[in-house]
């Protein structure tokens, strides 16, 4: 057994290549040999969302607080609350965050394959997000 005990890890900055606007990442587990998923609460304020990435064995997000959207290439751009579960099949290219108004928490878990769990891309126009 293993306890990683709260504030044990630093809360980081979501770095501006990923992100757009005031992203904060809280790291709650990584992979190591025993285990292959990595997870992260990840705090975006309203207007804040990721680039355009992609997982290669897919994202579960459990949505834990606030208004979110999230869009997968081609689809419509969805609302997301508190409650919700959104899975994102491998290597399908996605992006997700804040309602324009209301910040959001949500806990993302992925699992890494070769020692990688994303594949970050452009990011998501203005345009893209308020469709």
């Amino acid at each position: 057994m293993d306890i990683s005990r709260n504030g044990s890890q630093p809360s980081t900055k979501g770095p501006s290549d990923w992100f757009t606007g005031t992203v904060r990442i809280d790291p709650l587990f990584t992979p190591n040999e025993a285990r292959r998923a990595a997870a992260g609460q990840v705090t975006f304020e309203p207007g804040a969302r990721t680039a355009w990435h992609t997982h290669p064995r897919g994202q579960t997000l459990i949505v834990t607080a606030g208004l979110g959207l999230a869009q997968r290439e081609g689809g419509p751009v969805e609302e997301i609350r508190p409650g919700d579960i959104v899975w994102f099949e491998p290597g399908e290219k996605h992006w997700h965050g804040a309602s324009p108004t209301t910040a959001m928490t949500h806990i993302a878990i992925q699992e890494s394959e070769n020692g990688k769990v994303v594949d970050w891309m452009e990011h998501v126009t203005d345009e893209q997000y308020r469709r």
